[in-house]
């Protein structure tokens, strides 16, 4: 599209500006806290893996709004041919008044356009049979429909768009038709009988008060397919938050939007629209970012990288890290845009479709503050055994959300694993990546994932993933067998768990990159028997499943993700095996296992080395009810030692224990929830997973160790305790953190690392942060990441502690520090940290001397870490910057 039309177009909607009040400020209706998810395959994918998903976000949501969107239909579901799909507009009207129907048709669809097929869609006949849905949702009527040539000649001659792609006026003709069909039916400040749901092509939206997965329940959505979908609970920030039309997703024309946030400055970017002749007719800050994607990337023909950055400006440090052509480009955009862009917190995902072409999208946009908790994956199995392979991409608020949506798939399907290839989190205007991902669907080449920049996010695709075909009609052979029994009945003599756990695993490391899956298989069902043979063979047997779960290793040709499978599988079949409590069954292990059935039989433990193993399966989310309820119910009754499993998302984990908990160890397995470990006081938190937002908010003393990485908000305002994260964290650890919290971060942060940290010196007994930059490849080995930290804003507004900071090549500069200054690494910051750095070797198995090592050369610590103190700090003698 040539510049000059998109100032014809804008032209052509002054008529729709008339009358048009200008919406008063008025208070929001809440603060956003919004569940989010999206995903886009190859294959289509059933509508039920979107409601379990949804459900497992149930506690981000409150009833009061829910909608999905589906891009990349099928065309038989959708009653007509794949011609028609791509060439017809798919225009679905939401009746509030049944009828209204006959007006709806008789001025807005029967003047205007030729009708390839019309249908109410399917629904339930009483919205009572879904459970806890208390409003009627609307019903919905379907057309397929082309604008008449006549109409649309005039259209065009009337409004100056003659030079326009047909194809270009007919999008205009149905936005614009909408725009007043909304008006006369719906508008805001009137009265509410109707209103368009979705107008793009191969794209629908439906929305209700209600949650998500009761959307896909009431309309019978469970078979329906797509390539593409997006979720979303909760309610918009403004607007009419108890309506159906209030509820997300919005459309701009071939685009669909969720959003969990709120802008500050929804009037002003409302301006920015009402200069360009767009009008929000629903008044909520998601409508209007549906419209601003619309007006860069359909009005102004943008290249996506450009509506990106004028959706989420890049500044600061990372505007400085671009090459000089982006720079220029960018500072242009800035210009042109800044005054329209959202100023977050906010969080974007997009459905969109280009039916000429073919292609489905998935965006995800994080916004430049990063206040609002996002995860990415992509999983692909290449290998499928004669099927066709399978790839997807999926987007959340949480990663339990998308594991909840692996799960399903990988119920019904063997070509998935519950488990994603790859995790990561974007930050927002990011020099690296830009902060934002799209994933496309093109129904001829498949899936692939790219950066802000057009840079491809791959996996390996030489690694296979499990299925039955692996496993079905193959045994282990007799000596495998026998060796590993050997060593196993060998390994465990004299009842050092953890000497003998060091010993096997020295072992077996070696070669776990040779095992078959059936020798896998085998192994890990072998431990599992062995750890219930008695004695101390459970804590054992344990240890060496934790490690395998816990630990990189080189998994050869088998992918990582259907390794962990496995260990999952194996650790939840030993648990499962403790008995219940009364159960009067004589078990050789010296634990009791407790549900959610059998939880009002929870007692005292018989003594103090017993293990109370909880199955979380069940158990509410949050609340009275929760697992996270029982869990301190069981240690104020004496338990110890108490391991939770199963978790789908439940939130609060290891939180109020009080400060009598020394002594108390609990360990956490599956997608453990928000909030996890919170105000630990004194006892001991191992998360054998991935750590979501909020975890050790307010941690007082105590050890949290996690697995893996952690998300956003990360230690919020702690005052003390020993921290050890496998892997990263995402924006903000450890602002507002007082007192002598001291932690340990493996991988890096995105930004904002200890804002506002006030933890004294720690010379003196005061709090720090060891950041190592590095990662652990495929194989297990330290490597060294591209910048140990990549944002603008480490240690800012710090008044007290440091960050000791592994940068052997001294890429952190001082415009990262905002606030702190670099300090000579004395010798008694060695003997500090060192202690800490060893914990960390046994935990995780980095070694101290590979964090020592640069260019395989062994060097001396202070030529390794540097530390940030606070600007305002005094020099210590012979300190330097």
């Amino acid at each position: 599209m040539k510049p000059n039309f998109a100032r014809e177009i804008i032209a052509a909607r002054a008529e729709l500006m008339k009358n048009r009040p200008v919406p008063e400020q008025g208070e929001d209706a809440a603060e956003g806290g919004c569940g989010v998810l999206g995903f886009a395959a190859n294959i289509p994918i059933s509508g039920r893996h979107t409601m379990t998903a949804a459900a497992q976000m149930n506690n981000r949501g409150n009833g009061k709004g829910g909608g999905i969107a589906m891009a990349g239909l099928v065309p038989e579901q959708m009653g007509v041919d794949a011609e028609t799909l791509r060439t017809h507009t798919l225009l679905q009207i939401a009746l509030l008044d049944p009828e209204a129907r006959e007006g709806v048709e008789a001025r807005f669809i029967a003047p205007h356009f030729e009708i390839a097929e019309a249908y109410e869609i399917e629904r339930l006949g009483d919205h009572r049979a879904v459970a806890g849905l208390a409003v009627r949702p609307p019903d919905v009527y379907r057309y397929f429909v082309r604008v008449k040539p006549a109409i649309l000649a005039r259209f065009a001659a009337e409004k100056g768009l003659e030079g326009l792609p047909a194809r270009a006026v007919e999008d205009e003709f149905v936005y614009q038709n909408s725009f007043k069909l909304n008006r006369a039916f719906y508008a805001s400040l009137g009265e509410k009988r109707a209103f368009v749901l979705s107008h793009g092509r191969d794209l629908i939206v439906l929305k209700i008060v209600g949650f998500a997965e009761q959307v896909v329940e009431y309309y019978q959505l469970a078979d329906q397919a797509a390539h593409v979908w997006i979720a979303h609970q909760r309610y918009p920030t403004k607007g009419r938050v108890w309506h159906p039309a209030g509820a997300h997703p919005f459309i701009g024309l071939n685009e669909a939007l969720v959003h969990n946030g709120d802008f500050a400055n929804y009037h002003a970017v409302g301006e920015y629209l009402r200069q360009r002749n767009i009008a929000p007719l629903f008044l909520t800050d998601t409508e209007v970012s549906a419209l601003l994607f619309d007006l860069w990337d359909r009005v102004y023909d943008y290249p996506l990288e450009v509506t990106l950055e004028a959706m989420a400006p890049t500044t600061e440090h990372d505007f400085a890290m671009l090459p000089p052509e982006r720079q220029q480009l960018y500072r242009t955009i800035q210009a042109t845009h800044m005054h329209g862009s959202p100023d977050g917190p906010w969080f974007f995902i997009i459905a969109r479709t280009d039916a000429d072409d073919g292609r489905h999208e998935l965006l995800g946009i994080t916004d430049t503050s990063m206040l609002r908790p996002q995860v990415f994956a992509l999983y692909e199995n290449a290998h499928s055994n004669g099927q066709q392979p399978v790839q997807i991409g999926l987007i959340g608020s949480e990663r339990q959300a998308i594991n909840a949506c692996l799960r399903s798939l990988a119920a019904e399907d063997d070509r998935f694993q519950p488990l994603a290839d790859r995790y990561w989190v974007a930050r927002g205007g990011s020099h690296t990546d830009g902060g934002a991902f799209r994933f496309t669907v093109d129904r001829e080449s498949g899936l692939r994932c790219e950066n802000k920049f057009g840079e491809p996010v791959t996996l390996r695709r030489e690694q296979e993933q499990i299925s039955a075909h692996h496993l079905n009609g193959h045994e282990v052979t007799p000596a495998f067998r026998g060796l590993w029994t050997e060593r196993l009945d060998a390994a465990f003599p004299n009842g050092d768990v953890q000497k003998a756990a060091d010993h096997f695993w020295r072992t077996l490391v070696p070669t776990l990159a040779g095992l078959k899956w059936v020798e896998w298989e085998w192994l890990l069902e072998k431990t599992v028997s062995f750890s219930l043979s008695g004695g101390e063979a459970w804590g054992f047997g344990l240890e060496i499943l934790n490690r395998l779960r816990d630990r990189v290793y080189d998994t050869g040709p088998r992918k990582r993700a259907s390794v962990l499978t496995l260990v999952d599988s194996a650790l939840e079949r030993l648990f499962d095996a403790v008995p219940l409590p009364g159960s009067g069954k004589e078990t050789l292990v010296n634990a009791r296992r407790l549900t959610w059935e059998s939880r009002e039989r929870l007692r005292p433990p018989a003594h103090a080395a017993e293990t109370m193993v909880l199955n979380t399966r069940g158990f509410p989310a949050e609340g009275d009810e929760s697992a996270a309820s029982w869990l301190v119910q069981a240690q104020a009754l004496g338990w110890r030692r108490l391991i939770a499993y199963g978790w789908r998302g439940g939130r609060f984990a290891g939180c109020g224990f009080g400060p009598d908990s020394e002594g108390t160890r609990l360990d956490l397995y599956g997608d453990v929830g928000d909030y996890a470990a919170s105000g630990l006081y004194g006892g001991e938190v191992h998360l054998h997973t991935d750590g979501q937002d909020q975890v050790g908010q307010i941690m007082k003393r105590g050890r949290l160790v996690i697995h893996g990485d952690v998300g956003q908000t990360f230690l919020y305002g702690a005052k003390g305790g020993e921290i050890y994260v496998r892997g990263s964290a995402a924006g903000r650890p450890l602002i507002n953190a007082v007192g002598k919290p001291r932690a340990v971060i493996n991988g890096t942060c995105l930004d904002y690392l200890a804002e506002s940290f006030m933890a004294g010196d720690p010379l003196q007994g005061g709090g720090f942060v060891i950041v190592n930059g590095i990662a652990l490849d495929e194989m297990g080995r330290v490597t060294t990441l591209p910048s140990p930290y990549p944002g603008g804003n480490l240690f800012s507004l710090a008044s007290g502690g440091a960050i000791y900071i592994r940068d052997p090549h001294q890429l952190l500069d001082e415009t990262q520090l905002n606030g702190g200054r670099f300090a000579r690494l004395t010798e008694a910051d060695w003997v500090l940290i060192e202690p800490y750095l060893a914990e960390n070797e046994r935990l995780f198995g980095i070694a101290v001397s590979d964090l020592l090592t640069v260019a395989g050369e062994r060097r001396a610590p202070e030529a390794v870490y540097r530390k940030v103190v606070v600007i305002k700090g005094i020099l210590n003698e012979g300190e330097n910057r």
